[in-house]
């Protein structure tokens, strides 16, 4: 026995070894925060297992209620898709004010959980208030100006917009599932800067769309450089405390030493503070009647940039259906904020899972589930109809 424990513990001194050399010692974070608590992927509440910074709010403003207050129950197929895929939060907000709301599995309206890649669109968002604040000339300025790693051959190119816009030209390769990838290891890595730096333009910027989670974390790294402001304090001043958030948030950090956020990610907040930002685009920058961002930056952002991908424009993903039209913020497990603008109406769920075949869509049908039996509900609704 003792043989065998010490030959174990070789054995596993040796792995950890080889971890270091091969530069992929952050499997070991992967291993203690993810794959041993039996998760094959991030995770809901996976934040609480990472350093975070706190985003401070300031004086509450809580969503006006409906007059319709929850009057009409959820759809038996809204009721039963959302035990299938783990909802914890659906809320519909028309006309500015709560009209529905429910939480499930011990959640309620304040809890925290990560926000995945919604947090894209704070990001985009936060790039047209350093434009309008004059900290960066417009989206044509070239990343390189900011950093020089970017500055030669086709990475010449690259701009501030190509990034907001997912069409930087990188290297990135978007697996969630694949531990050796490197959207794993940007999640997982206590230096992610230096991540970021490694990658590589292989196609001309600005050409076409492909999503990777690396454009919007090299844009908020832009974004750091050009304010002199951390991330996390720039939307802290610019929409957190401005749109009366009722709770703090978290966001994620690589670590504390770094203290870079995981831009592309890791907000932890909850459903009606999530939407404040889904409303702020509908009512096209204008918050009680205050310019918070500039509207015409915002109609630019929902518009798409290239015709054969209409699904996106900047920072935000965009979705034609019928005489609709609907701007959406996602999120890794089927986290969204989901707006028709002429409808007034904002649409929220977080939870666990998205539809099985979401990997092979566009729009994966779970967002349709949620759409259309909001839409069925307000149409039995007593007194207002959508």
């Amino acid at each position: 026995m003792k043989k065998f424990i010490t030959r174990l513990l070789i054995l596993v001194a040796v792995l950890i070894a080889i971890l270091y050399i091969t530069d992929t010692d952050y499997l070991l974070k992967a291993v203690r925060t993810i794959y041993a608590k039996g998760y094959t992927t991030a995770y809901l509440e996976d934040y609480k297992e990472f350093d975070n910074v706190v985003i401070e709010n300031d004086v509450p403003q809580p969503w006006p209620v409906h007059e319709d207050f929850n009057s009409v129950p959820e759809t038996e197929v809204l009721s039963d898709f959302n035990k299938k895929t783990g909802t914890i939060a659906y809320v519909i907000i028309k006309n500015d004010s709560i009209w529905f709301e429910n939480y499930y599995d011990g959640f309620d309206e304040n809890s925290k959980t990560n926000s995945f890649s919604m947090a894209k669109s704070y990001v985009s968002g936060l790039l047209g208030k350093a434009i309008s604040d004059g900290y960066i000339k417009s989206l044509d300025q070239p990343v390189g100006e900011f950093f020089p790693e970017f500055s030669e051959g086709l990475a010449a190119q690259m701009t501030v917009g190509d990034l907001s816009s997912m069409a930087s030209g990188t290297n990135w390769d978007e697996k969630y599932y694949s531990p050796l990838s490197i959207t794993t290891r940007a999640y997982f890595d206590d230096d992610l800067e230096n991540v970021i730096l490694g990658l590589k333009v292989v196609n001309e910027p600005g050409k076409s769309y492909k999503y990777a989670s690396g454009d919007t974390q090299l844009l908020a790294m832009v974004i750091e450089k050009a304010t002199g402001k951390k991330l996390y304090d720039y939307l802290t001043e610019s929409f957190w405390k401005p749109l009366g958030s009722e709770n703090q948030t978290l966001w994620q950090v690589d670590s504390k030493e770094n203290d870079l956020v995981k831009a592309y990610c890791c907000i932890a907040s909850n459903a009606k503070d999530f939407a404040r930002f889904g409303k702020l685009y509908k009512d096209h920058g204008k918050w009680n009647g205050k310019q918070v961002l500039d509207s015409a930056f915002i109609a630019k952002s929902l518009t798409p940039r290239f015709s054969e991908s209409p699904q996106y424009g900047y920072g935000w993903w965009l979705q034609k259906r019928e005489d609709k039209s609907f701007f959406m913020m996602r999120g890794h497990l089927g986290q969204y904020v989901i707006v028709e603008p002429t409808d007034n109406v904002i649409i929220v769920r977080l939870g666990d899972e998205k539809s099985p075949n979401a990997s092979s869509q566009i729009f994966s049908d779970d967002i349709s589930v949620y759409i259309e039996e909001a839409y069925k509900m307000l149409s039995h609704a007593p007194k207002t109809q959508p």
